[in-house]
Protein backbone atom coordinates (compact mmCIF):
# COMPACT_ATOMS: atom_id res chain seq x y z
CA UNK A 1 0.00 0.00 0.00
CA UNK A 2 3.03 2.41 0.80
CA UNK A 3 4.02 1.41 -3.02
CA UNK A 4 1.05 2.43 -4.04
CA UNK A 5 0.52 5.51 -2.39
CA UNK A 6 3.67 6.67 -4.15
CA UNK A 7 2.62 5.91 -7.32
CA UNK A 8 -0.62 8.00 -6.55
CA UNK A 9 -0.71 10.90 -9.01
CA UNK A 10 -3.29 12.42 -11.10
CA UNK A 11 -1.61 11.51 -14.33
CA UNK A 12 -2.91 8.20 -15.56
CA UNK A 13 0.29 8.58 -17.65
CA UNK A 14 2.17 9.36 -14.59
CA UNK A 15 0.95 6.59 -12.94
CA UNK A 16 2.29 4.12 -15.59
CA UNK A 17 5.36 5.50 -16.31
CA UNK A 18 6.73 5.70 -12.83
CA UNK A 19 5.89 2.09 -11.70
CA UNK A 20 6.80 0.53 -15.14
CA UNK A 21 10.31 2.79 -14.99
CA UNK A 22 10.60 1.34 -11.45
CA UNK A 23 10.00 -2.51 -12.25
CA UNK A 24 12.24 -2.03 -15.97
CA UNK A 25 15.09 -0.20 -13.79
CA UNK A 26 15.02 -3.41 -11.20
CA UNK A 27 14.70 -6.02 -13.99
CA UNK A 28 17.44 -4.53 -15.94
CA UNK A 29 19.56 -4.03 -13.27
CA UNK A 30 19.57 -7.64 -12.09
CA UNK A 31 19.52 -9.25 -15.28
CA UNK A 32 22.58 -6.78 -16.50
CA UNK A 33 24.69 -7.93 -13.51
CA UNK A 34 23.65 -11.61 -13.26
CA UNK A 35 24.05 -12.38 -17.04
CA UNK A 36 27.38 -10.38 -17.67
CA UNK A 37 28.52 -12.52 -14.04
CA UNK A 38 27.61 -16.00 -15.80
CA UNK A 39 28.13 -15.46 -19.40
CA UNK A 40 31.78 -13.67 -19.55
CA UNK A 41 33.18 -16.29 -17.74
CA UNK A 42 31.47 -19.13 -19.61
CA UNK A 43 31.49 -17.97 -22.95
CA UNK A 44 35.16 -16.85 -22.07
CA UNK A 45 36.48 -20.01 -20.50
CA UNK A 46 34.36 -22.98 -22.20
CA UNK A 47 35.31 -21.32 -25.80
CA UNK A 48 38.73 -20.69 -25.22
CA UNK A 49 39.65 -24.14 -23.58
CA UNK A 50 37.48 -26.09 -26.31
CA UNK A 51 38.09 -24.21 -29.45
CA UNK A 52 41.64 -24.42 -28.54
CA UNK A 53 41.99 -28.28 -28.13
CA UNK A 54 40.18 -28.78 -31.05
CA UNK A 55 42.38 -26.84 -33.11
CA UNK A 56 45.56 -28.04 -31.33
CA UNK A 57 44.14 -31.67 -32.55
CA UNK A 58 44.05 -30.10 -36.27
CA UNK A 59 46.95 -28.76 -35.77
CA UNK A 60 48.85 -31.87 -34.87
CA UNK A 61 47.43 -33.85 -37.68
CA UNK A 62 48.18 -31.36 -40.26
CA UNK A 63 51.55 -30.83 -39.34
CA UNK A 64 51.97 -34.89 -39.11
CA UNK A 65 50.91 -34.60 -42.37
CA UNK A 66 52.77 -32.02 -44.00
CA UNK A 67 56.02 -33.88 -42.10
CA UNK A 68 55.30 -37.15 -43.96
CA UNK A 69 55.63 -35.22 -47.01
CA UNK A 70 58.95 -33.53 -45.99
CA UNK A 71 60.38 -36.75 -45.30
CA UNK A 72 59.11 -37.95 -48.98
CA UNK A 73 60.39 -34.87 -50.70
CA UNK A 74 63.94 -35.54 -48.39
CA UNK A 75 63.92 -39.45 -49.92
CA UNK A 76 63.64 -37.81 -53.70
CA UNK A 77 66.48 -35.12 -52.76
CA UNK A 78 68.64 -37.60 -51.49
CA UNK A 79 68.33 -40.02 -54.41
CA UNK A 80 71.73 -39.52 -56.27
CA UNK A 81 70.30 -40.29 -59.78
CA UNK A 82 67.85 -37.03 -59.64
CA UNK A 83 70.56 -34.29 -58.86
CA UNK A 84 73.07 -35.87 -61.43
CA UNK A 85 69.65 -35.68 -63.80
CA UNK A 86 69.32 -31.90 -63.14
CA UNK A 87 73.05 -30.91 -62.66
CA UNK A 88 74.08 -32.83 -65.58
CA UNK A 89 71.15 -34.35 -67.71
CA UNK A 90 72.88 -37.43 -66.71
CA UNK A 91 71.00 -40.57 -65.86
CA UNK A 92 68.24 -42.66 -66.73
CA UNK A 93 64.87 -40.58 -66.77
CA UNK A 94 62.73 -43.38 -67.53
CA UNK A 95 63.98 -45.06 -64.13
CA UNK A 96 63.67 -41.50 -62.00
CA UNK A 97 59.92 -41.40 -63.29
CA UNK A 98 59.34 -44.73 -61.88
CA UNK A 99 61.12 -44.14 -58.59
CA UNK A 100 58.60 -40.92 -58.34
CA UNK A 101 55.97 -43.29 -59.39
CA UNK A 102 56.62 -46.42 -56.79
CA UNK A 103 56.77 -43.46 -53.82
CA UNK A 104 53.31 -42.44 -55.14
CA UNK A 105 51.70 -45.65 -55.13
CA UNK A 106 52.57 -46.20 -51.43
CA UNK A 107 50.70 -42.54 -50.71
CA UNK A 108 47.33 -42.07 -52.23
CA UNK A 109 47.37 -38.34 -50.97
CA UNK A 110 50.06 -37.04 -53.72
CA UNK A 111 48.87 -36.14 -56.66
CA UNK A 112 52.13 -35.72 -58.38
CA UNK A 113 55.89 -35.56 -58.08
CA UNK A 114 57.98 -33.47 -60.23
CA UNK A 115 61.54 -31.54 -60.46
CA UNK A 116 62.77 -28.92 -62.59
CA UNK A 117 66.54 -28.22 -63.53
CA UNK A 118 67.49 -24.44 -63.95
CA UNK A 119 69.38 -25.11 -66.61
CA UNK A 120 68.62 -26.70 -69.98
CA UNK A 121 64.76 -27.00 -69.43
CA UNK A 122 65.43 -30.28 -67.47
CA UNK A 123 61.98 -31.91 -66.22
CA UNK A 124 61.19 -35.10 -64.41
CA UNK A 125 58.12 -36.27 -63.34
CA UNK A 126 55.85 -39.25 -61.81
CA UNK A 127 54.35 -40.10 -65.59
CA UNK A 128 56.87 -40.88 -68.79
CA UNK A 129 55.58 -38.79 -71.19
CA UNK A 130 54.14 -36.17 -69.22
CA UNK A 131 54.30 -32.19 -71.00
CA UNK A 132 54.20 -28.97 -69.87
CA UNK A 133 51.66 -26.65 -70.57
CA UNK A 134 53.83 -24.27 -73.14
CA UNK A 135 51.31 -21.53 -71.78
CA UNK A 136 52.29 -21.35 -68.58
CA UNK A 137 55.40 -19.93 -67.51
CA UNK A 138 56.88 -22.13 -64.63
CA UNK A 139 59.02 -19.49 -63.10
CA UNK A 140 56.33 -17.35 -62.07
CA UNK A 141 54.53 -19.92 -59.78
CA UNK A 142 54.30 -19.13 -56.60
CA UNK A 143 55.83 -22.57 -55.27
CA UNK A 144 58.57 -22.12 -57.61
CA UNK A 145 59.63 -18.49 -56.19
CA UNK A 146 59.37 -19.07 -52.55
CA UNK A 147 61.10 -22.24 -52.75
CA UNK A 148 64.17 -20.85 -55.05
CA UNK A 149 64.10 -18.11 -52.18
CA UNK A 150 63.99 -20.91 -49.26
CA UNK A 151 67.68 -21.98 -50.04
CA UNK A 152 66.43 -25.38 -49.35
CA UNK A 153 63.69 -25.05 -46.68
CA UNK A 154 60.48 -26.74 -47.35
CA UNK A 155 57.87 -24.31 -48.87
CA UNK A 156 53.92 -25.11 -48.72
CA UNK A 157 52.06 -22.58 -50.86
CA UNK A 158 48.24 -22.08 -50.19
CA UNK A 159 45.22 -24.21 -52.45
CA UNK A 160 45.35 -23.49 -55.50
CA UNK A 161 44.83 -25.06 -59.04
CA UNK A 162 47.74 -26.23 -60.69
CA UNK A 163 47.88 -25.17 -64.40
CA UNK A 164 51.62 -26.26 -65.56
CA UNK A 165 51.14 -29.56 -66.88
CA UNK A 166 49.59 -29.83 -70.15
CA UNK A 167 45.60 -30.67 -69.97
CA UNK A 168 46.00 -30.99 -65.74
CA UNK A 169 44.36 -28.69 -63.71
CA UNK A 170 43.86 -30.21 -60.37
CA UNK A 171 43.19 -28.68 -56.87
CA UNK A 172 46.43 -29.08 -54.41
CA UNK A 173 48.12 -27.80 -51.43
CA UNK A 174 52.02 -27.59 -52.88
CA UNK A 175 54.91 -28.78 -51.07
CA UNK A 176 58.52 -27.74 -52.87
CA UNK A 177 61.67 -27.19 -52.30
CA UNK A 178 65.21 -26.68 -53.61
CA UNK A 179 67.30 -29.21 -54.65
CA UNK A 180 71.10 -28.69 -53.78
CA UNK A 181 74.22 -30.19 -54.81
CA UNK A 182 75.98 -32.80 -53.03
CA UNK A 183 78.04 -30.08 -50.98
CA UNK A 184 75.02 -27.67 -51.13
CA UNK A 185 76.99 -25.54 -52.36
CA UNK A 186 74.53 -24.26 -55.15
CA UNK A 187 71.02 -24.94 -56.61
CA UNK A 188 70.36 -27.78 -58.76
CA UNK A 189 66.45 -27.36 -59.34
CA UNK A 190 63.26 -27.41 -57.44
CA UNK A 191 61.13 -30.44 -56.57
CA UNK A 192 57.55 -30.21 -56.77
CA UNK A 193 55.32 -32.59 -54.67
CA UNK A 194 51.63 -31.39 -55.38
CA UNK A 195 49.51 -32.55 -52.49
CA UNK A 196 45.38 -33.57 -52.96
CA UNK A 197 43.14 -30.72 -51.90
CA UNK A 198 40.96 -33.27 -50.24
CA UNK A 199 43.21 -34.74 -48.12
CA UNK A 200 43.48 -31.29 -46.09
CA UNK A 201 39.62 -30.98 -46.68
CA UNK A 202 39.13 -34.22 -44.70
CA UNK A 203 41.20 -33.48 -42.09
CA UNK A 204 39.57 -30.22 -41.42
CA UNK A 205 36.00 -31.07 -41.71
CA UNK A 206 35.66 -33.56 -39.40
CA UNK A 207 35.79 -30.93 -36.98
CA UNK A 208 32.63 -29.44 -35.46
CA UNK A 209 32.52 -26.53 -33.37
CA UNK A 210 28.94 -26.31 -32.13
CA UNK A 211 26.11 -25.97 -35.06
CA UNK A 212 27.64 -23.54 -37.47
CA UNK A 213 31.55 -23.38 -36.03
CA UNK A 214 33.65 -24.33 -38.83
CA UNK A 215 37.80 -24.50 -39.04
CA UNK A 216 39.91 -22.54 -42.17
CA UNK A 217 43.07 -22.21 -42.81
CA UNK A 218 45.13 -19.30 -43.90
CA UNK A 219 49.04 -18.82 -44.47
CA UNK A 220 51.45 -15.98 -43.47
CA UNK A 221 50.17 -14.03 -46.22
CA UNK A 222 46.95 -13.76 -45.13
CA UNK A 223 45.70 -16.61 -48.62
CA UNK A 224 43.07 -18.69 -47.77
CA UNK A 225 44.48 -22.57 -47.87
CA UNK A 226 41.12 -24.03 -46.45
CA UNK A 227 37.91 -22.53 -45.53
CA UNK A 228 34.48 -24.59 -45.93
CA UNK A 229 32.73 -22.22 -47.68
CA UNK A 230 35.34 -20.91 -49.86
CA UNK A 231 34.14 -20.28 -53.06
CA UNK A 232 31.66 -17.49 -51.10
CA UNK A 233 35.10 -15.83 -49.47
CA UNK A 234 36.52 -15.87 -53.34
CA UNK A 235 33.14 -13.84 -54.65
CA UNK A 236 33.21 -11.46 -51.30
CA UNK A 237 29.85 -12.90 -50.24
CA UNK A 238 31.48 -13.74 -47.23
CA UNK A 239 34.35 -12.23 -45.01
CA UNK A 240 36.79 -13.09 -42.49
CA UNK A 241 38.73 -11.39 -39.80
CA UNK A 242 41.91 -11.87 -41.72
CA UNK A 243 43.94 -9.10 -40.53
CA UNK A 244 43.33 -9.71 -36.68
CA UNK A 245 44.00 -12.91 -37.64
CA UNK A 246 47.69 -12.49 -38.92
CA UNK A 247 48.23 -10.03 -35.87
CA UNK A 248 47.55 -12.85 -33.80
CA UNK A 249 50.35 -15.43 -33.42
CA UNK A 250 48.79 -17.77 -31.10
CA UNK A 251 46.02 -16.98 -28.88
CA UNK A 252 41.84 -15.96 -29.13
CA UNK A 253 39.65 -12.37 -30.29
CA UNK A 254 36.16 -11.72 -30.34
CA UNK A 255 34.61 -10.27 -33.27
CA UNK A 256 31.59 -8.32 -34.39
CA UNK A 257 31.50 -7.93 -37.74
CA UNK A 258 28.55 -9.17 -39.93
CA UNK A 259 26.39 -8.51 -36.88
CA UNK A 260 26.75 -11.66 -34.80
CA UNK A 261 29.68 -12.64 -32.09
CA UNK A 262 31.84 -14.58 -33.09
CA UNK A 263 35.65 -16.00 -31.70
CA UNK A 264 38.28 -16.58 -33.41
CA UNK A 265 41.05 -19.24 -31.95
CA UNK A 266 44.23 -18.97 -33.83
CA UNK A 267 47.54 -21.40 -33.76
CA UNK A 268 50.33 -21.15 -35.76
CA UNK A 269 52.00 -24.17 -37.32
CA UNK A 270 55.52 -24.96 -37.60
CA UNK A 271 55.19 -24.35 -41.94
CA UNK A 272 53.61 -20.77 -42.05
CA UNK A 273 50.25 -21.86 -41.75
CA UNK A 274 47.82 -19.90 -38.98
CA UNK A 275 44.86 -22.74 -38.65
CA UNK A 276 41.97 -20.87 -36.98
CA UNK A 277 38.76 -22.02 -35.25
CA UNK A 278 35.43 -19.77 -35.45
CA UNK A 279 32.60 -20.27 -33.12
CA UNK A 280 29.39 -18.57 -32.39
CA UNK A 281 29.53 -17.38 -28.67
CA UNK A 282 26.01 -18.07 -28.12
CA UNK A 283 26.93 -21.62 -28.58
CA UNK A 284 29.83 -22.05 -26.83
CA UNK A 285 27.87 -20.94 -23.14
CA UNK A 286 28.53 -23.92 -21.50
CA UNK A 287 26.32 -22.34 -18.50
CA UNK A 288 23.59 -22.35 -20.24
CA UNK A 289 21.33 -24.39 -17.60
CA UNK A 290 22.74 -22.46 -14.86
CA UNK A 291 21.87 -19.12 -16.63
CA UNK A 292 18.34 -20.18 -17.16
CA UNK A 293 17.89 -21.31 -13.87
CA UNK A 294 19.07 -17.49 -13.05
CA UNK A 295 16.98 -15.84 -15.63
CA UNK A 296 13.81 -17.88 -15.14
CA UNK A 297 14.39 -16.99 -11.29
CA UNK A 298 14.46 -13.49 -11.75
CA UNK A 299 11.65 -13.79 -14.52
CA UNK A 300 9.27 -14.78 -12.16
CA UNK A 301 10.05 -12.67 -9.17
CA UNK A 302 9.96 -9.47 -12.06
CA UNK A 303 6.80 -10.54 -13.37
CA UNK A 304 4.53 -11.61 -10.51
CA UNK A 305 5.97 -7.76 -9.02
CA UNK A 306 5.05 -6.44 -12.11
CA UNK A 307 1.87 -8.23 -12.31
CA UNK A 308 0.61 -7.05 -9.12
CA UNK A 309 1.71 -3.42 -9.55
CA UNK A 310 0.20 -3.26 -13.49
CA UNK A 311 -3.68 -5.08 -12.49
CA UNK A 312 -4.12 -2.49 -8.92
CA UNK A 313 -2.89 0.35 -11.45
CA UNK A 314 -4.62 -0.72 -14.43
CA UNK A 315 -8.37 -1.77 -13.64
CA UNK A 316 -10.02 1.67 -13.71
CA UNK A 317 -8.05 2.41 -16.69
CA UNK A 318 -8.68 -1.07 -19.14
CA UNK A 319 -12.16 -0.48 -19.62
CA UNK A 320 -12.50 2.91 -21.25
CA UNK A 321 -8.85 2.22 -23.46
CA UNK A 322 -10.25 -1.54 -24.72
CA UNK A 323 -13.71 0.29 -25.22
CA UNK A 324 -11.72 3.27 -27.30
CA UNK A 325 -9.83 0.35 -28.68
CA UNK A 326 -12.12 -1.05 -30.53
CA UNK A 327 -14.07 2.01 -31.85
CA UNK A 328 -10.81 2.97 -33.32
CA UNK A 329 -11.04 -0.66 -35.33
CA UNK A 330 -13.88 0.50 -36.62
CA UNK A 331 -12.93 3.80 -37.98
CA UNK A 332 -9.86 1.76 -39.56
CA UNK A 333 -12.52 -0.65 -41.60
CA UNK A 334 -13.86 2.77 -42.65
CA UNK A 335 -17.00 3.11 -40.37
CA UNK A 336 -17.33 6.89 -39.66
CA UNK A 337 -20.85 6.71 -38.31
CA UNK A 338 -19.63 5.77 -34.47
CA UNK A 339 -19.62 8.04 -31.19
CA UNK A 340 -17.03 6.81 -28.18
CA UNK A 341 -19.37 7.31 -24.86
CA UNK A 342 -17.30 9.63 -22.39
CA UNK A 343 -15.47 8.59 -19.54
CA UNK A 344 -15.43 11.30 -17.01
CA UNK A 345 -12.37 9.76 -15.60
CA UNK A 346 -8.75 11.96 -16.55
CA UNK A 347 -7.07 11.48 -19.60
CA UNK A 348 -9.20 9.08 -21.06
CA UNK A 349 -12.44 10.98 -21.21
CA UNK A 350 -10.23 14.00 -22.94
CA UNK A 351 -9.31 11.43 -25.65
CA UNK A 352 -12.63 10.14 -26.04
CA UNK A 353 -14.19 13.52 -26.84
CA UNK A 354 -11.09 14.60 -28.87
CA UNK A 355 -11.50 11.27 -30.72
CA UNK A 356 -15.44 12.27 -31.22
CA UNK A 357 -14.79 15.13 -32.84
CA UNK A 358 -11.86 14.08 -34.58
CA UNK A 359 -14.18 11.03 -36.52
CA UNK A 360 -17.31 13.69 -37.12
CA UNK A 361 -14.89 16.19 -38.54
CA UNK A 362 -13.45 13.64 -40.94
CA UNK A 363 -16.57 12.40 -41.95
CA UNK A 364 -17.38 16.08 -43.16
CA UNK A 365 -14.60 16.56 -44.65
CA UNK A 366 -14.60 12.84 -46.39
CA UNK A 367 -18.36 14.12 -47.87
CA UNK A 368 -16.95 17.45 -48.95
CA UNK A 369 -14.06 16.47 -50.39
CA UNK A 370 -16.04 13.91 -52.42
CA UNK A 371 -18.47 16.47 -53.80
CA UNK A 372 -15.67 19.18 -54.09
CA UNK A 373 -13.98 16.46 -56.60
CA UNK A 374 -17.07 15.23 -58.32
CA UNK A 375 -18.40 18.77 -59.11
CA UNK A 376 -14.07 19.32 -60.16
CA UNK A 377 -14.14 16.16 -62.47
CA UNK A 378 -17.52 17.11 -64.22
CA UNK A 379 -16.68 20.46 -65.24
CA UNK A 380 -13.19 19.56 -65.97
CA UNK A 381 -14.95 17.39 -68.03
CA UNK A 382 -17.39 19.26 -69.49
CA UNK A 383 -14.86 22.50 -70.28
CA UNK A 384 -12.33 20.48 -71.88
CA UNK A 385 -15.08 18.65 -74.03
CA UNK A 386 -17.21 21.58 -74.96
CA UNK A 387 -13.91 23.79 -76.10
CA UNK A 388 -13.76 23.50 -79.98
CA UNK A 389 -10.93 24.77 -82.14
CA UNK A 390 -12.52 27.94 -84.48
CA UNK A 391 -9.67 28.06 -86.53
CA UNK A 392 -11.28 24.39 -87.35
CA UNK A 393 -14.93 25.76 -87.44
CA UNK A 394 -13.86 28.92 -89.41
CA UNK A 395 -11.83 27.36 -92.15
CA UNK A 396 -14.53 24.26 -92.44
CA UNK A 397 -17.15 26.83 -93.07
CA UNK A 398 -15.01 28.47 -95.49
CA UNK A 399 -14.61 25.18 -97.64
CA UNK A 400 -18.29 24.74 -97.90
CA UNK A 401 -18.63 28.25 -98.58
CA UNK A 402 -16.33 27.58 -101.13
CA UNK A 403 -17.97 24.37 -102.30
CA UNK A 404 -21.44 25.91 -102.53
CA UNK A 405 -19.58 28.51 -104.62
CA UNK A 406 -18.43 26.17 -107.26
CA UNK A 407 -22.11 24.56 -107.36
CA UNK A 408 -20.74 21.12 -105.26
CA UNK A 409 -23.91 20.32 -103.77
CA UNK A 410 -23.04 16.82 -102.77
CA UNK A 411 -19.89 17.52 -101.26
CA UNK A 412 -21.83 20.64 -99.50
CA UNK A 413 -24.55 18.14 -98.12
CA UNK A 414 -21.44 15.54 -96.86
CA UNK A 415 -19.74 18.33 -95.43
CA UNK A 416 -22.23 19.79 -93.53
CA UNK A 417 -23.91 16.49 -92.39
CA UNK A 418 -20.32 15.59 -90.70
CA UNK A 419 -20.14 19.40 -89.47
CA UNK A 420 -23.56 18.70 -87.97
CA UNK A 421 -23.46 15.17 -86.57
CA UNK A 422 -19.59 16.43 -85.16
CA UNK A 423 -20.83 19.69 -82.86
CA UNK A 424 -23.89 17.43 -81.61
CA UNK A 425 -21.28 14.86 -80.46
CA UNK A 426 -19.48 17.69 -78.85
CA UNK A 427 -22.11 19.56 -76.97
CA UNK A 428 -23.86 16.73 -75.45
CA UNK A 429 -23.28 16.85 -71.97
CA UNK A 430 -25.46 14.49 -70.42
CA UNK A 431 -22.79 11.68 -70.59
CA UNK A 432 -19.17 11.04 -69.18
CA UNK A 433 -19.09 7.75 -71.14
CA UNK A 434 -19.82 6.74 -74.71
CA UNK A 435 -19.84 3.44 -76.54
CA UNK A 436 -16.80 2.97 -78.71
CA UNK A 437 -18.80 2.42 -81.93
CA UNK A 438 -20.29 6.32 -81.14
CA UNK A 439 -16.50 7.42 -80.90
CA UNK A 440 -15.70 6.04 -84.14
CA UNK A 441 -18.60 7.74 -85.52
CA UNK A 442 -17.37 10.94 -84.23
CA UNK A 443 -14.00 10.59 -85.61
CA UNK A 444 -15.36 9.58 -88.85
CA UNK A 445 -17.04 12.72 -89.04
CA UNK A 446 -14.00 14.67 -88.43
CA UNK A 447 -11.69 13.10 -91.00
CA UNK A 448 -14.28 12.97 -93.38
CA UNK A 449 -14.36 17.00 -93.05
CA UNK A 450 -10.65 16.99 -92.61
CA UNK A 451 -10.26 14.92 -96.16
CA UNK A 452 -12.79 17.48 -97.79
CA UNK A 453 -10.66 19.86 -96.92
CA UNK A 454 -6.92 18.74 -97.44
CA UNK A 455 -8.37 16.54 -100.66
CA UNK A 456 -5.45 14.68 -101.75
CA UNK A 457 -3.42 15.68 -99.03
CA UNK A 458 -5.06 13.31 -96.57
CA UNK A 459 -6.31 9.90 -96.32
CA UNK A 460 -7.40 7.90 -93.43
CA UNK A 461 -8.22 4.12 -92.44
CA UNK A 462 -9.98 3.11 -89.35
CA UNK A 463 -9.91 -0.72 -88.69
CA UNK A 464 -11.36 -1.34 -85.25
CA UNK A 465 -11.93 -4.38 -84.09
CA UNK A 466 -15.99 -5.08 -83.88
CA UNK A 467 -16.01 -6.49 -81.23
CA UNK A 468 -15.27 -4.20 -78.71
CA UNK A 469 -17.79 -1.43 -80.36
CA UNK A 470 -20.41 -1.92 -77.28
CA UNK A 471 -17.40 -1.22 -75.14
CA UNK A 472 -17.50 2.49 -73.48
CA UNK A 473 -14.90 5.07 -73.55
CA UNK A 474 -14.69 8.80 -72.43
CA UNK A 475 -15.73 11.30 -75.36
CA UNK A 476 -13.84 13.12 -77.39
CA UNK A 477 -10.83 10.78 -76.84
CA UNK A 478 -9.67 9.87 -80.22
CA UNK A 479 -10.32 13.52 -81.84
CA UNK A 480 -7.61 15.60 -80.34
CA UNK A 481 -5.01 12.52 -81.64
CA UNK A 482 -5.99 12.89 -84.99
CA UNK A 483 -5.88 16.75 -84.84
CA UNK A 484 -2.38 16.35 -83.77
CA UNK A 485 -1.59 13.97 -86.17
CA UNK A 486 -2.69 15.93 -89.45
CA UNK A 487 -1.32 19.49 -87.89
CA UNK A 488 2.36 18.17 -86.84
CA UNK A 489 2.46 14.94 -88.64
CA UNK A 490 0.53 14.88 -92.06
CA UNK A 491 0.64 18.52 -92.50
CA UNK A 492 4.12 19.13 -93.16
CA UNK A 493 5.07 16.08 -94.97
CA UNK A 494 5.46 15.99 -98.85
CA UNK A 495 2.73 14.04 -100.60
CA UNK A 496 -0.14 12.06 -99.49
CA UNK A 497 -0.47 11.72 -95.58
CA UNK A 498 -2.58 8.28 -94.21
CA UNK A 499 -3.82 8.32 -90.92
CA UNK A 500 -5.09 4.75 -89.98
CA UNK A 501 -7.40 4.01 -86.88
CA UNK A 502 -7.08 1.09 -84.91
CA UNK A 503 -8.76 -1.03 -81.94
CA UNK A 504 -8.51 -4.02 -79.78
CA UNK A 505 -9.21 -5.96 -76.57
CA UNK A 506 -6.22 -7.84 -75.09
CA UNK A 507 -6.82 -8.84 -71.31
CA UNK A 508 -8.90 -6.72 -69.29
CA UNK A 509 -8.20 -3.29 -71.32
CA UNK A 510 -8.75 -1.63 -74.88
CA UNK A 511 -6.35 -0.39 -76.76
CA UNK A 512 -6.93 2.23 -79.52
CA UNK A 513 -4.24 3.68 -81.93
CA UNK A 514 -3.67 6.52 -84.16
CA UNK A 515 -1.08 6.13 -86.46
CA UNK A 516 0.25 8.63 -88.98
CA UNK A 517 2.82 8.29 -91.91
CA UNK A 518 4.07 11.79 -91.29
CA UNK A 519 7.04 13.82 -90.85
CA UNK A 520 7.29 11.97 -87.00
CA UNK A 521 9.33 12.92 -83.93
CA UNK A 522 12.71 12.94 -82.05
CA UNK A 523 12.78 11.20 -78.51
CA UNK A 524 13.03 14.96 -76.65
CA UNK A 525 9.79 15.73 -78.09
CA UNK A 526 7.75 12.37 -77.36
CA UNK A 527 9.22 13.02 -74.14
CA UNK A 528 7.52 16.38 -73.65
CA UNK A 529 4.43 15.66 -75.39
CA UNK A 530 2.72 13.74 -72.56
CA UNK A 531 4.52 16.15 -70.14
CA UNK A 532 1.86 19.39 -67.82
CA UNK A 533 2.24 22.13 -70.00
CA UNK A 534 4.61 20.47 -72.78
CA UNK A 535 4.81 20.38 -76.06
CA UNK A 536 0.44 18.05 -75.89
CA UNK A 537 -0.99 20.96 -73.69
CA UNK A 538 -2.77 23.28 -75.53
CA UNK A 539 -4.17 25.72 -73.43
CA UNK A 540 -7.76 27.34 -74.88
CA UNK A 541 -6.85 25.78 -78.31
CA UNK A 542 -9.09 23.03 -77.93
CA UNK A 543 -8.54 19.31 -76.02
CA UNK A 544 -5.34 18.67 -76.28
CA UNK A 545 -3.43 15.39 -76.43
CA UNK A 546 -2.20 15.94 -72.57
CA UNK A 547 -5.94 16.77 -71.81
CA UNK A 548 -6.92 13.34 -73.03
CA UNK A 549 -3.77 11.70 -71.16
CA UNK A 550 -4.97 13.51 -67.79
CA UNK A 551 -8.72 12.37 -68.49
CA UNK A 552 -7.96 8.58 -68.96
CA UNK A 553 -5.89 8.67 -65.67
CA UNK A 554 -8.03 10.98 -64.08
CA UNK A 555 -11.35 8.61 -64.93
CA UNK A 556 -9.68 5.04 -65.18
CA UNK A 557 -6.59 5.54 -63.21
CA UNK A 558 -2.71 5.78 -63.47
CA UNK A 559 -1.84 2.52 -64.98
CA UNK A 560 -3.43 3.57 -68.41
CA UNK A 561 -3.18 6.62 -70.38
CA UNK A 562 -1.38 7.48 -73.91
CA UNK A 563 1.85 6.17 -75.00
CA UNK A 564 3.77 7.46 -77.94
CA UNK A 565 6.47 6.03 -80.43
CA UNK A 566 7.52 7.67 -83.27
CA UNK A 567 11.09 8.54 -84.99
CA UNK A 568 11.92 11.28 -87.40
CA UNK A 569 10.43 10.30 -91.08
CA UNK A 570 9.16 7.21 -90.06
CA UNK A 571 5.14 8.44 -88.77
CA UNK A 572 3.94 8.74 -85.03
CA UNK A 573 1.41 5.69 -83.53
CA UNK A 574 -0.56 7.17 -80.45
CA UNK A 575 -1.77 4.04 -78.23
CA UNK A 576 -4.60 4.68 -75.86
CA UNK A 577 -5.29 2.45 -73.21
CA UNK A 578 -8.36 2.40 -70.97
CA UNK A 579 -10.29 -0.54 -68.72
CA UNK A 580 -12.76 -2.46 -70.50
CA UNK A 581 -16.39 -2.00 -69.55
CA UNK A 582 -19.09 -3.27 -71.47
CA UNK A 583 -22.24 -1.24 -72.28
CA UNK A 584 -24.50 -5.21 -72.07
CA UNK A 585 -22.74 -5.87 -68.37
CA UNK A 586 -22.71 -2.32 -66.87
CA UNK A 587 -24.60 1.20 -67.63
CA UNK A 588 -22.55 4.54 -67.63
CA UNK A 589 -23.43 5.61 -64.16
CA UNK A 590 -22.76 1.85 -62.87
CA UNK A 591 -19.63 1.48 -64.52
CA UNK A 592 -18.24 4.79 -63.14
CA UNK A 593 -19.35 4.26 -59.70
CA UNK A 594 -17.43 0.82 -59.84
CA UNK A 595 -14.60 1.93 -61.37
CA UNK A 596 -14.62 5.08 -58.42
CA UNK A 597 -14.96 2.26 -55.99
CA UNK A 598 -12.36 0.10 -57.49
CA UNK A 599 -10.19 3.34 -57.48
CA UNK A 600 -10.26 4.07 -53.70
Amino acid sequence: MILLNVFRFKSIQSNIAAAFAVLILITAVFMAVISYQLSAAAVQDTAENFTGELIGQVNANIQSYVTNMENISLLVLNHRPVREYLSAGKGDEGGISDFFRTIMISRKDIASISAFGYEGGRFLSDARGKALNPYVNLEEQDWYRDARAAGGRTVVSPSHVQPIFNDEYRWVVSLSREVRSADNSRGLGVLLVDLNFSVINDIVSRIELGKRGYVFIVDNEGNIVYHPQQQLIYSRLKTEAIDRVLSVRSGTFISDDGGESKMYTVQDSEFGWKIVGVSYTDELNGNRREMQLSFAALLVFSLFAALILSVLLSRNLSKPIHQLQEHMKEVEKGNFDIQVPVDPSKEIGRLARTFNLMVSRIRELMGQVVKEQEIKRRSELNALQSQINPHFLYNTLDSIIWMAEEKKSEEVVLMTSALARLFRASISKGKELVPIRTEIEHITNYLTIQKMRYRDKLDFQIEADPAILPYLTLKVTLQPLVENAIYHGIKNKYGTGTIRITGEKIGGRILLRVHDNGVGMDAETVARLLAPGGFGYREGKGVGVTNVHERIRLYFGHEFGLSVESKPDAGTTVTVAIAALHTDDIGEKEAAAEWQEREH
